[in-house]
């Protein structure tokens, strides 16, 4: 006959305890991230703190920078997998895995603002095609990383014209080298990580980024000059959850999670105009000189990448069964709206 003491009444209600205790764990999402803290992880920072504070802590999304998790051009892999909650990553890192997304990264297509960028990724991330696109990496897209148009820093002789820019290697992804390669250049698809090491080695000749990369990526600091006005194009880098794990949530911490994304990019765009107060003093510390192209040149730009990169993307894309040209007539409703 087995006989139960006080201890043995106390054991069983102890683990009954540490049980319930567990089933009301907090959740924890990781999220993998490069690089370090800087404007084009902000929305980030913010989400992760709104969630924990509507929570009461009981949801919490943990910031990993610097590939602690996963390299930048892995994120998609490592949330089709599970291996972390979620991801920031870059369409151009990759096109064959997000084609419905390399619309937005198309050069010339006359977004000026940052709140543009925000409607017309949202807009693009809602389509059907895109989702089922993302599905396929189990990926739920969340919000953009909206970035204004890249411009160019090099060392080496200035250019001054788009004839300068023939044979020059450029750190460039997406439509971005695309765009370039129609002027000669030579685009390479070096991670931001590696494009401070590739610009000093002499392995590229220039880096085309948005400010703030080339602040905490510190390519501003060895460049010689920086195009001003050229405007190309942006990268699209859109924040995803794992499909499973944004499933397996309470709808409380779907409500949470979802309701905190406004508030997290109001925080992101406020924090990157914090960024082109520190730039023009920067160039001037470094010396960097500002190319300024003549309109005429930028015209010239256009024309030469605008309606060529558009046709062709539409025409590949369609070739693999994306309704391509649905997705750019999208783009341009939604930018005249």
């Amino acid at each position: 006959m087995i006989r139960f003491s006080w201890k043995t009444a106390a054991l069983a209600g102890l683990a009954i305890t540490f049980a319930g205790a567990e089933v009301m764990a907090a959740t924890t999402w990781n999220a993998s991230l490069w690089g370090k803290r800087r404007a084009f992880t902000e929305h980030m920072e913010k989400l992760s703190e709104l969630v924990a504070q509507k929570s009461n802590g009981e949801f919490q999304i943990k910031l990993h920078y610097g590939a602690a998790l996963s390299k930048n051009r892995e994120n998609l892999d490592g949330i089709s997998i599970g291996a972390f909650e979620m991801a920031q990553f870059c369409a151009g890192y990759h096109r064959d895995k997000n084609p419905t997304i390399t619309v937005l990264e198309l050069p010339f297509l006359g977004v000026t603002t940052l709140e543009q960028e925000i409607k017309l990724s949202n807009a693009v991330y809602s389509h059907p095609a895109t989702q089922k696109d993302l599905a396929r990496w189990n990926a739920k897209l969340l919000m953009p990383s909206p970035m204004p148009q890249y411009n160019v820093a090099g060392t080496g002789a200035a250019p001054t014209s788009l004839a300068d820019f023939d044979g020059m290697r450029i750190r460039a992804t997406g439509g971005i080298g695309q765009a370039f390669k129609t002027v000669g250049a030579v685009p390479t698809s070096v991670t931001s990580s590696e494009a401070y090491n590739a610009l000093e080695s002499g392995v590229v000749d220039s880096v085309a980024f948005a400010p703030h990369a080339h602040l905490a990526f510190r390519t501003v600091d060895i460049a010689k000059w920086w195009t001003t006005n050229l405007n190309p194009g942006t990268v699209n880098c859109p924040i995803v959850a794992n499909i499973d794990s944004f499933e397996a949530l309470s709808d409380e911490n779907k409500e949470i999670l979802m309701s905190s994304i406004p508030e997290a990019l109001d925080h992101y765009l406020a924090k990157y105009g914090e960024v082109y107060d520190k730039w023009g003093p920067v160039l001037e510390e470094n010396g960097v000189q500002k190319i300024d192209f003549p309109q005429a040149e930028i015209d010239a730009f256009r024309e030469s990448a605008a309606t060529p990169a558009r046709e062709a993307w539409i025409k590949d894309m369609e070739a693999k069964g994306v309704p391509a040209q649905e997705l750019y007539d999208l783009v341009v409703k939604t930018l005249n709206e």
